[in-house]
């Protein structure tokens, strides 16, 4: 195996948009800590933290984020024969979103990778190579999770319910209803609260109070807003229900939560 490039924890601006339309002569790892969105053709899928891409050489494709911090790792490589049919008999999916993967081993092994990669050590690259094959491995395992959700799913659902979390997420003021997002992906109300839970392990009711209060988090650190305007902008009707969800989840009310991170700042 051949490494042209590896990027460890790389940050990228708050919007940004990587394209590669022509293909290339290179395989390209892409690990991705925060959301984003891939596009293959005229196709959209949505990628999830912590997911994977592997692409093949000619593969075009694009993708972006409009997260904040957004953070990914990526290898880019030329791998041998040996290596491929590895790919191959591992069955990790190329040029597919695999989402909700265990990026804790995945991410240290690209560490020690990098960290091989660009040493003076004897047996670098050896080294390399054997981290390599490792990871491969880590990405097959992480891979089962994909063929679950196609087990549970028959693949029909599976984007169109990534893209439902993507939404929650991504606006979490809009005044979501079941019935709707039911409508939306051609779903009766219990059975897409069924494939829901049963995919993402939280109900959609959770993950919506999830979705709220992780912005309001973002919003309390801005000194700008007050509490009625945050709770305005995570789609509260009235700050007191805000402030009586958010005490409840994290154990505080939203003003302790400012006021404690204020004093941290400030040290």
């Amino acid at each position: 195996m051949r490494i042209e490039n590896i990027n460890l924890d790389n940050k990228k601006e708050r919007i940004f948009n990587f394209e590669r339309m022509d293909g290339a002569c290179l395989w390209l790892l892409i690990v991705v800590k925060s959301k984003a969105v891939f596009t293959f053709g005229n196709k959209e899928i949505p990628s999830p933290e912590h997911s994977f891409v592997l692409l093949t050489p000619e593969q075009p494709f694009s993708y972006r984020s409009d997260d904040t911090n957004f953070i990914e790792d990526s290898i880019s490589f030329i791998p041998t024969s040996e290596e491929i049919q590895l790919i191959n008999d591992l069955n990790i999916p190329l040029n597919k979103v695999v989402p909700d993967a265990d990026l804790s081993q995945i991410s240290a092994l690209i560490k020690s990778m990098s960290f091989e990669y660009y040493s003076t050590n004897k047996n670098r690259e050896a080294s390399v190579d054997l981290y390599f094959r490792l990871l491969l491995h880590k990405l097959n395992e992480s891979v089962s999770i994909l063929r679950r959700f196609n087990t549970v799913h028959e693949g029909l659902y599976i984007e169109k319910l990534l893209w439902l979390r993507e939404s929650i997420y991504r606006w979490p003021s809009r005044s979501w209803t079941i019935n709707e997002m039911a409508v939306d992906i051609s779903l009766s109300r219990s059975r897409l609260q069924h494939l829901y839970s049963e995919t993402f392990g939280v109900s959609i009711s959770k993950d919506i109070i999830n979705s709220r209060l992780d912005k309001a988090v973002e919003l309390l650190k801005k000194p700008e807003y007050s509490i009625n305007k945050v709770a305005e902008l995570v789609g509260y009707p009235n700050a007191s229900y805000f402030n009586r969800q958010f005490k409840n989840s994290l154990g505080m009310t939203p003003t302790e939560f400012r006021r404690e991170w204020q004093e941290k700042e400030a040290i």
